[in-house]
């Protein structure tokens, strides 16, 4: 069983050390290394474009186009790294065993609006974004903004532009508020690539039961993710905390809408024993004991693939 993980935050990394490489040449700075994703059978890892809100110029497209950049040198020179943009890249990395690197936006403050940056980042690779972090931007409310504001008029158009280029609508960092604006407004299916659910730990960054079902509705995924924090009030979650999560997402229809979004490199606390790609093999065995293997299949991979072959351009 090979696996797809739409969320980690190497890149952000990436950015903050020019001496890091995707390779591993400082132990223990990356969770998602080359190695760890080759070692894993990883079938596509997709790479989030974060721009850290301690930045000076985290408002301006420079750090997204740098982050990019780092994605082609560090990550797609790799031998057995290649660029999914389409279902055909997609079909040729489980054809080769190649390891499919997805490149996705968190936040788009930085595109200030500007469909055109939307255009040339869609030219760059991007196939999928996020409209905020946890805070506001010109586009959206973010779920931490106290507000609890949705979709601005910008924001609305942003949602029809993604649809028309092709760029999968992630709603995992909006608000409650800007989630159901999107969720109206979006002729395509939305994801949440890494987020929870409520019910079981009450996070303002995990989903509720309707949200969950709107996801569901539409034909999106849920990623879920390996944040302690998201899957347990306390923090202190173990694998078998993650499986309540897939266990109550299934309950409400979910079995072929879940995948995993590990949010690696973007945490500093684990689940116990999911520190980086390797052990997700611990996760699936743990999900064989518990679950169909079928089911652990398309949780694995396979809802992701058949979604991106449905959502990706053919070619």
């Amino acid at each position: 069983m090979r696996i797809v993980d739409f969320h980690c935050d190497a890149l952000s990394k990436l950015l903050r050390d020019e001496e890091l490489t995707f390779e591993g040449n400082k132990p223990g700075a990356l969770d998602v290394t080359y190695g760890k994703l080759r070692e894993s059978g990883t079938l596509l890892q997709a790479f989030a474009v974060y721009i850290s809100t301690s930045r000076a110029d985290e408002q301006q497209i420079d750090p997204i186009l740098e982050s990019i950049d780092l994605f082609y040198e560090k990550v797609l020179t790799l031998p057995d790294m290649r660029l999914v943009r389409s279902a055909a890249d997609l079909e040729a990395c489980i054809a080769d065993g190649k390891t499919g690197a997805l490149l996705s936006l968190e936040g788009i403050k930085g595109l200030q609006g500007r469909e055109s940056m939307l255009r040339i980042l869609y030219r760059l690779g991007v196939r999928a974004a996020g409209f905020t972090w946890n805070d506001a931007n010109w586009s959206a409310d973010g779920v931490m903004e106290p507000r609890g504001g949705g979709l601005t008029a910008k924001g609305a158009e942003f949602v029809r532009a993604c649809n028309e280029l092709g760029i999968i609508i992630d709603v995992s960092h909006m608000s409650e508020r800007a989630f159901w604006d999107t969720a109206g407004l979006s002729s395509k299916p939305i994801i949440a690539s890494h987020s929870n659910a409520q019910a079981l730990c009450a996070h303002p960054r995990n989903l509720t039961d309707l949200q969950i079902r709107a996801i569901i509705e539409c034909g999106g995924l849920i990623g879920i993710t390996y944040v302690p924090y998201f899957v347990r009030s306390d923090g202190g979650a173990t694998i078998d905390d993650v499986l309540a999560h897939i266990d109550h997402i299934c309950s409400l229809g979910g079995e072929n809408h879940l995948m995993l979004g590990s949010d690696f490199d973007g945490i500093e606390r684990y689940v116990e024993s999911l520190t980086h790609p390797g052990q997700v093999e611990m996760l699936r065995e743990a999900m064989l004991r518990r679950f169909s293997e079928p089911l652990t299949e398309r949780i694995l991979s396979g809802n992701a693939v058949a979604f991106l072959k449905n959502n990706l351009p053919a070619e």
